[in-house]
């Protein structure tokens, strides 16, 4: 058995005996770091001051498979079968909840781009992520504003190649790979990262 599978697997072990004894979830840092701040070395986004709804709504989609089933989404393979072991809607719920006590903080910047050009580009995330990227839970449309921005620009490419967003039925999924494939250029994505990134 290769070590990131039997790392998986371990992972996924613990979670489901943690669920099963109503437990804490701390061993979400073992990706996620403590207080869910991320961790890039093993490509695991900051999740701490996510909305309830939306990280709810994540779980969900992992777990129903339609999100992290595409061959080369190699981490979200992972969260699919973390999110698997939640067995009900109650065990998505503690873990939610324990993701929402973290404390949140802003996370170092790491992508660079033209800011101004980013400017422009968002204009069209704000109608759903907000114009200071604060996100609007009733779109579904998580904050972007102090996310870990390594991660952002790995979404935009995969939504922009299909690794996201093709599997789940029409929602949010859907229409974000739709605006990803508007951006004219490769650059365009590290650009809106950038501008992003002036919204802490």
């Amino acid at each position: 058995m290769s070590r990131p599978l039997f790392a998986t697997l371990l992972f996924v072990t613990t979670i489901s005996v943690a669920l099963a004894d109503d437990v804490d979830l701390s061993q979400c840092a073992l990706c996620h770091g403590t207080n869910g701040n991320g961790n890039p070395a093993v490509r695991a986004p900051k999740i701490s001051g996510l909305d309830a709804a939306y990280l709810r709504r994540q779980l969900e989609i992992f777990r129903a498979g339609w999100r992290g089933t595409h061959e080369a989404d190699e981490r979200g393979n992972e969260m699919r079968a973390v999110a698997a072991s939640l067995t009900d809607d109650a065990a998505i719920d503690r873990a939610v909840a324990h993701v929402r006590s973290f404390e949140v903080r802003p996370p170092a910047p790491t992508v660079a781009g033209d800011v101004e050009r980013g400017r422009t580009l968002y204009e069209q995330c704000a109608a759903c992520h907000g114009a200071r990227g604060e996100g609007n839970a009733a779109m579904q449309a998580p904050a972007l504003a102090n996310a870990s921005d390594w991660y952002l620009l790995a979404q935009l490419r995969n939504y922009a190649s299909g690794i996201r967003g093709t599997a789940e039925p029409e929602g949010p999924g859907t229409q974000m790979r739709a605006i990803a494939l508007t951006l004219p250029d490769a650059q365009a994505a590290s650009d809106v990262v950038a501008y992003i990134n002036t919204l802490r």
